[in-house]
């Protein structure tokens, strides 16, 4: 006699039971892999965004001080190099100012550096030297600004509109 093992429908359905619960497992675990990985991605994308604009602002900071005090001046006011004052002190800056001679440009190139992240950017830019003997221009208000104020008043307008 030959006895033949027979399974119920029943056995048969925990059986694809359980390997639906293991492909399900499977399926989620890649999913949430890939969902953490973008997530940490985009992290690191923000911080580097941050740190491209503040390194942006301190570009134009820099040389607008050039551009302000002249570039034949610039080097017996302000140091060439050096940290970055609070709340920037993760960066560094290094100014170079060439010149160009008689009527030319100095060209006057700014390097920024984080120094934790060993990230650099530089901007170089052409910048003509004061002419004449004219004093600096007063630049403070003529009044002192009260900006909470000014922002009061805004708030007040939109809320009357």
């Amino acid at each position: 006699m030959v006895s033949r093992a027979h399974t119920s429908p029943r056995s048969r359905q925990r059986g694809f039971a359980l390997i639906d619960v293991i492909i399900g497992g499977i399926l989620l675990a890649i999913g949430l892999t890939a969902i953490l990985s973008i997530g940490a991605r985009s992290m690191n994308m923000h911080q580097r965004g941050e740190r491209e604009t503040v390194a942006a602002a301190l570009i134009d900071e820099q040389l607008s001080m050039v551009l302000a005090d002249g570039p034949k001046d610039f080097p017996n006011i302000h140091p060439m190099s050096g940290a970055c004052d609070a709340p920037f002190g993760d960066f560094e800056f290094r100014i170079e100012i060439e010149s160009g001679g008689s009527g030319v440009p100095y060209k006057v190139a700014v390097i920024v550096t984080h120094v934790a992240k060993q990230e650099s950017w530089t901007v170089e830019t052409l910048i003509a030297g004061k002419s004449g003997e004219e004093p600096d221009p007063e630049r403070s208000p003529p009044e002192p600004l009260d900006r909470e104020e000014r922002y009061r008043q805004q708030e007040e307008a939109e809320n009357a509109s």
